[in-house]
Formats: structure tokens, C-alpha cells, sequence
């Protein structure tokens, strides 16, 4: 992995789990299966939210600061989850424009 820039520990952690929240909420909605309209329409959203988060530098400085053990021990990570979040973006098909 290439060099990242430091970031303040707290400012990752908010986002981290701002990102987490949506992974879980994107989760429970595909654990519905046939979920109505307005669901589907929030977890394409979800989708596309963590898709741009796990393409962008700020995931790898949050993937780097947890490789280095700078986030708390209880802090929730699944979003940080290489193999979790690919998996779940496997969902997500961008719309043309």
C-alpha cells in the first residue's frame, strides 16, 4: 500500500462509523430479499455511498491506521473489511447517466 497522509485519529473514527451504519443498514435491507420500492432505492444509495468510500483514499488511510493498531480495540470495522465490503458491493450496479 502506498504512503497515506495522517489524519486525526478521532476524525477517522467518526467516519468509519458513520460507514459501518451504512454497511449494517444496506445489510439488513438485502436480508429482507424482496424488499419494496423505497428500500431498494435506499440500499442503491447506501451502495453507492460505501462503493465511493472503498474507492477513495479515505478507506485506505482508515484500512492503514487499523493495520497499525490506531483505532480502539472495540471500535466496529467490518466496513474495513476488504472481502466484507467487495462482497456487499457486488449488489450495487452503477446507473448510466
Amino acid at each position: 500500500m502506498k504512503n497515506v497522509p495522517k489524519e486525526d485519529i478521532q476524525v477517522q473514527i467518526r467516519r468509519i462509523k458513520r460507514y459501518e451504519r451504512m454497511m449494517r443498514q444496506a445489510n439488513r435491507i438485502l436480508a429482507m430479499g424482496e424488499a419494496p420500492e423505497e428500500s431498494r432505492t435506499k440500499l442503491q444509495q447506501l451502495l453507492h455511498k460505501l462503493d465511493a468510500y472503498y474507492r477513495s483514499d479515505r478507506w485506505k488511510r482508515d484500512f492503514a491506521a487499523d493495520e497499525a493498531g490506531l483505532l480502539p480495540a472495540d471500535l466496529k470495522r467490518g466496513v474495513l473489511s476488504e472481502d466484507g465490503l467487495y462482497n456487499l458491493l457486488e449488489h450495487y450496479e452503477p446507473q448510466e447517466s
